[in-house]
């Protein structure tokens, strides 16, 4: 017979890198403003944003991308700038890994 306690112990395990990855974004980056970043790779798992630019960085590159973390936190929409003008707009998820999964 299962002991409840064990199963609850292991739930609550399986539970945690859920909520550690979730707890990462959220602690570094604030829902609904928006982050500039030099370069963007939904590829790399896990996913990193890498240190943002502030607004003088910005202007000063060819390409750039701007990232806003959803108000829930589960997922990002990136645009891509190019001389200042939006090239494409896409939307992805955060998975518990913490890699990206287009919407």
């Amino acid at each position: 017979m299962l002991n409840p306690n064990h199963v609850l112990v292991t739930l609550f395990l399986l539970a945690m890198p859920t909520a550690v990855s979730a707890d990462s974004f959220a602690d570094k980056f604030t829902s609904g403003t928006p982050y500039f970043f030099s370069d963007f790779n939904p590829e790399q798992q896990p996913w990193e944003p890498g240190p943002h630019l502030n607004i003088e960085e910005v202007f000063k590159n060819y390409q750039y991308y701007k990232i806003v973390f959803d108000q829930d936190g589960t997922g990002i929409t990136v645009n891509q700038y190019i001389h200042g003008i939006k090239n494409e707009s896409r939307k992805y998820l955060i998975l518990p890994n913490n890699s990206l999964q287009k919407k």
